[in-house]
């Protein structure tokens, strides 16, 4: 099979390093929180709040290493298991001071066997459906792009780029039913307008847009959704209205947080 050349604006780096120059590059998290409410913006950019790193959102990037690069990376990058009860033959509770030192001895992160359980039939649900296979094929993983969009630097850091599918975009959740509202409710739109945005101004077309899904527990069903290019560019117009405002914020060293008038409520 041919192999694909990486292209050289298609950046390989660690996801930390990412995270790193988030002071210098707006991402579409940082405009999402700015859409939300432009002082919540500008305190997390102050450093005078902090992203929290769940447990979930743990839990999502060791199923997108796993399912988007393969076991073999999956491996390299996280320690499966957990120490044992020499008194009961079993596993000592992720929550106890055992699990805890066994965890940083590792040197990486760590995923229970009941994680990895659930993480392996997520990866088989995506493996056996239909059609999903041949989106995460044939690309490049967790390529980063950076460049300028409307005069603020900017990066993006795609979950796939494929050379036919464009870009591929891999959520987790409990219920596959809810997903559209859900994609609603979480920005989803607005990110992937975000990112499809700034690789045109890399690569200088637009990519077309995939999001595949996947249950977090039974039955573990997953969908793929095309997003249209009519949704794209209304949550583009307002992601870019956004960063006018934004844009301004800087300027004048204001941060509303969109509270500051008086609002009718008349809803029955």
């Amino acid at each position: 099979m041919h192999q694909l050349t990486r292209p050289d604006w298609l950046i390989e780096e660690p996801d930390e390093v990412y995270h790193g120059k988030a002071k210098e590059f707006l991402s579409s998290h940082q405009l999402n929180d700015f859409r939300k409410c432009p002082y919540l913006y500008w305190k997390k950019h102050s450093g005078l709040i902090a992203d929290k790193d769940s447990s979930a959102y743990a839990f999502g990037r060791a199923a997108h290493t796993l399912i988007l690069e393969g076991r073999q990376t999956f491996e390299q990058r996280y320690a499966v298991g957990g120490p044992i009860n020499p008194r009961t033959g079993k596993p000592y509770g992720s929550g106890t001071k055992a699990f805890a030192q066994w965890s940083a001895d590792q040197g990486k992160p760590v995923v229970t066997d009941d994680e990895f359980v659930i993480l392996e039939m997520m990866e088989q649900a995506v493996l056996t459906h239909p059609c999903a296979p041949k989106f995460i094929t044939s690309g490049f993983a967790e390529g980063v792009c950076r460049s300028p969009y409307l005069g603020i630097p900017s990066q993006i850091r795609m979950d796939y780029l494929h050379p036919s599918y464009g870009i591929v975009d891999l959520k987790t959740c409990d219920d596959l039913t809810w997903f559209e509202s859900d994609a609603r409710r979480y920005g989803y739109l607005h990110q992937m307008a975000f990112y499809r945005a700034v690789l045109k101004e890399t690569m200088g077309s637009k990519a077309s847009v995939h999001i595949l899904a996947v249950e977090k527990k039974q039955p573990f069903r997953c969908g793929i959704w095309k997003v249209s290019g009519d949704a794209l560019d209304f949550a583009q117009a307002e992601n870019e209205s956004a960063i006018r405002l934004l844009k301004e914020c800087c300027s004048e060293q204001i941060w509303p947080t969109g509270y500051e008038d008086i609002r009718i409520y008349d809803t029955v």
